[in-house]
């Protein structure tokens, strides 16, 4: 299986008296980091009271990142956009991986919940410095003591649901093109090459954006409803 291959280490770091071992889809990951970075890097060198094309397309990426958040959070939370900023080119730049036949990392389960347990932590961090400690906990008790449990398995179902709901759509394109390919390999070499292309455009390009959507969509919508709540 291809999602089993992703978590076989292809090295080990050592640290202290434990070995960590490295998975493709962590070379994939720190591949992306380090290309967007110098990508930002070089964008925003030098940057002019009169913008030239570079210039002009990065501020339009942050107006539209910016619109965004204020049509779906309202203005009030526009220090967010560097956060969602940032999951939606990584996650969109991880889910298309797969158009340069690269592993695709959220095709594994604990890139996906490391993505919705990094968006649960800011949440609640933030419910934290808004409202303060004791305004937090006091929220899993709004509008009625009673509602407690719900409100935690609420609170606690976010991740969960978040990463469960990337990986299994993000597999089963996977798996999806796997079959197509092994069946048209019966076929011989040629019919791989011209068939596929509109179920690649597909799975790997179309639903690849539309995952990073709603990811980004449901964090935005996430962070207005518990900080508010």
């Amino acid at each position: 299986m291809k999602c089993l291959e992703n978590i076989e280490p292809l090295f080990y770091i050592p640290f202290f008296k434990y070995s960590i071992g490295i998975t493709i889809n962590l070379v994939v990951q720190w591949g992306i980091i380090l290309m967007v970075t110098l990508v930002s890097v070089l964008l925003t060198r030098n940057l002019k009271k009169i913008p030239d094309k570079k210039q002009s397309a990065l501020e339009a990426l942050v107006e539209f990142i910016n619109n965004q958040i204020k049509e779906n959070m309202g203005e009030g939370y526009r220090s967010f956009s560097a956060y969602i900023g940032s999951v939606a080119i990584f996650l969109l730049l991880m889910n298309l991986a797969g158009l340069l036949r690269i592993t695709i990392p959220t095709e594994s389960y604990s890139v996906a919940l490391g993505m919705a347990l990094t968006t649960f932590l800011v949440i609640q961090g933030y419910v934290i410095y808004k409202k303060g400690i004791l305004g937090y906990f006091k929220g899993y008790s709004e509008p009625y003591a009673f509602m407690l449990p719900m409100n935690v398995i609420e609170r606690f179902m976010l991740p969960l649901s978040l990463s469960l709901r990337l990986f299994g759509n993000m597999t089963a394109a996977g798996v999806i093109m796997a079959l197509v390919y092994k069946a048209l390999g019966g076929l011989g070499w040629a019919a791989q090459i011209g068939i596929p292309i509109p179920l690649q455009f597909y799975f790997d390009l179309f639903d690849g954006v539309i995952q990073m959507v709603i990811f980004t969509m449901l964090t935005m919508v996430n962070i207005k409803i518990i900080a508010e709540h």
